[in-house]
């Protein structure tokens, strides 16, 4: 319902003003001189309205959201009408305060509040990585969204990105990755800092995507690094070097892949770890009975790629770590090593294979490969088209009181 209000001095913030000919001798009653398109509820994908009863003019008009921000509108040269030019939220309370004059010596001011209609295709994002962490991941842990819906217009998208946000102390610059229509990946340029925390949040609820679909429910996801574990598998040396935060900690026989079975080379991360795994041939293409087959209980089993690859034991081959590649593909160590390796790495952890005769690691689908993706490259996929600084709030104040450095 209309509220009269009296009359105040138009702000500088106003839309838009018409000036009128008649003085102004008395304040009067807006709400019978205008007619706006709050009739029930809004729809969210046409644009809020405003206009003039004959003989009325509209003087000013604003509309502000929940959150007291205006949403920005244009009025008509001739002072007739007013409608909004920015998107209006799904599911959410406006007030409109407008302003007119009745063309007679009378100018006054009305409220009309309104509410857009909730929308029926809402887009959510599940965001990774997810609890399996325990919420301490290793510095190669890229972050994840995977959409509700997919989203395919370059207008779409960038507004799924306006509504992530990432946020670490230390900050470092990154970006986004659209892998596919449903599928985002961030990372930063380098691996993240260690003993860093990071929090991902999407939020666009209400917001138009594209074509009758808006932002659902925000979500949230916060983690921190752990010490940076680096595992550089040297396939032709037959040898694992283990570094914790740049210092090499200790280096492992092992054996890789063998000809026809060779290890992938290339940036894998961390996925999982099982004290315990059956291995068989068959899950990987490999008849069984066939001279290459096989049907293991494996130990202390470090998971880098979804096929099956991992850094296990393999006690059955020590004769060869150190001197040969004997495996179908996973990188093999003595039971000891392989305890210490699983007890000494967590998710998101970066194991690296040079020297292989194996193809590159997948940069996606398999695992993480991300990272084998240089950075030049990583950029361009961004629709926003660039990287960003993942400095939040409270820091960037600092910076800009010049209590911090700004990133270069």
């Amino acid at each position: 319902m209309a509220a009269l209000i009296f009359l105040a001095p138009l702000g500088a913030c106003s839309s838009g003003s018409a000036d009128t000919t008649v003085p102004v001798t008395r304040t009067v009653d807006a709400a019978p001189l205008v007619h706006t398109s709050a009739a029930g509820r809004v729809d969210p994908a046409k644009p809020f309205t405003v206009t003039a009863q004959a003989g009325s003019t509209l003087t000013d008009v604003t509309v502000t959201g929940p959150d007291g921000k205006l949403v920005a509108g244009r009025l008509a040269d001739d002072g007739r009408s007013w409608r909004t030019t920015a998107h209006l939220r799904a599911g959410t309370a406006y007030t409109a305060r407008i302003a007119a004059d009745d063309g007679k010596g009378g100018r006054g001011e009305t409220v009309t509040p309104f509410t857009t209609a909730d929308a029926t295709n809402l887009l959510t994002a599940q965001l990774g990585p997810d609890s399996a962490g325990s919420g301490v991941y290793g510095v190669g842990q890229p972050l994840t969204v995977k959409l509700s819906a997919p989203v395919k217009d370059a207008a779409a998208r960038r507004e799924v990105e306006r509504g992530l946000t990432v946020t670490s102390r230390p900050a470092v610059t990154g970006a986004w990755y659209w892998v596919d229509d449903s599928n985002l990946h961030f990372r930063p340029q380098e691996y993240w800092p260690a003993d860093a925390s990071v929090k991902l949040a999407f939020d666009i609820a209400g917001t138009p995507v594209s074509d009758g679909l808006y932002g659902g429910a925000p979500s949230t996801l916060s983690f921190r690094t752990g010490d940076r574990v680096e595992a550089v598998v040297d396939a032709a040396a037959h040898e694992l070097t283990y570094r914790r935060n740049g210092e090499v900690v200790r280096t492992i026989p092992v054996t890789t892949g063998k000809p026809g079975f060779d290890t992938r080379n290339g940036i894998k991360v961390v996925l999982g770890q099982e004290a315990a795994v059956r291995m068989s041939g068959e899950t990987v293409g490999i008849a069984a009975g066939s001279a290459d087959s096989y049907d293991l209980n494996v130990e202390w089993a470090t998971r880098v790629t979804w096929s099956g690859e991992y850094v296990h034991a393999a006690p059955w081959s020590v004769g060869s770590q150190g001197r040969a590649n004997v495996s179908h593909g996973c990188t093999g160590m003595s039971t000891a090593d392989a305890k210490w390796f699983f007890d000494n790495t967590r998710i998101g952890d970066v194991v690296q294979v040079v020297n292989s005769l194996g193809h590159e690691m997948e940069p996606f689908g398999n695992g993480f490969g991300d990272w084998n993706i240089t950075w030049t490259d990583w950029v361009k996929h961004s629709a926003a088209g660039g990287q960003i600084s993942t400095v939040g709030a409270a820091e960037g104040a600092a910076q800009a009181s010049g209590a911090m450095k700004p990133l270069l």
